[in-house]
């Protein structure tokens, strides 16, 4: 069989039909063969030779969705907004990007796998801290924000969304998520960084009834 020249071509017409797929099927309804079929000239053994399982394939959709509108970097160097606002813009974008928190919700069931939770913390870390670091310093700056551990919040900040929010490791109902970002908010607002206020958390409440619908479908 002659080799694929161009095996990053193949990759992202896999991803392109598996976001599709999930997007109108969802994860658990969908399957390799899915995938397969919408693709029409590609076998299962060529599917499964770029992704080892589903599980790589909805991890690849959802980095892959993330790196082409990153929020972070959106607004990364806009001149209009302070430290903290740059914070509160780039989390109204991620949660307004509707195509990816579906990806979002729908993944989250493969962080029960070690693998790839390790690989979401290690993501968190070298892809969202530095952006959550670099606004926090720049709210120090520019005085919308008082703290002396800007490095030491961004970590945090990512560990307590990116683990304790994740209903997979910790069950929680949609009212419960609800309850703990509101103590991650007082938490930080007695930090010196108020970054959630009522406009937030409203954006957040169906977000939060989205994952818990999902866990109950299971």
């Amino acid at each position: 069989m002659a080799r694929n020249k161009y095996p990053e071509i193949t990759e992202a017409r896999i991803l392109d039909a598996a976001e599709r797929l999930f997007l109108e099927k969802g994860y658990e309804n969908t399957t390799i063969q899915d995938i397969v079929d919408a693709l029409g000239d590609l076998t299962k053994g060529a599917v499964y030779h770029h992704f080892k399982s589903k599980e790589e394939i909805v991890d690849a959709v959802g980095n892959r969705m993330f790196r082409q509108r990153n929020p972070f970097a959106a607004v990364a160097g806009r001149t209009d907004l302070n430290g903290l606002e740059k914070f509160r813009e780039s989390i109204r974008l991620n949660q307004s990007d509707d195509d990816r928190m579906e990806i979002t919700v729908q993944s989250m069931a493969i962080l029960k796998n070690p693998r790839f939770l390790v690989e979401m913390i290690r993501d968190n870390q070298q892809g969202l801290t530095p952006y959550m670091q670099r606004f926090i310093e720049e709210g120090v700056r520019d005085g919308s924000i008082h703290t002396e551990y800007a490095k030491e919040l961004a970590e945090v900040i990512s560990l307590l969304t990116g683990l304790w929010m994740v209903p997979e490791l910790y069950p929680a109902t949609a009212e419960e998520m609800m309850h703990k970002f509101r103590f991650i908010g007082e938490l930080l607002d007695h930090m010196g960084l108020p970054l959630v206020d009522e406009a937030l958390l409203d954006q957040l409440g169906p977000y939060f009834q989205k994952i818990e619908d999902a866990q109950t479908e299971k």
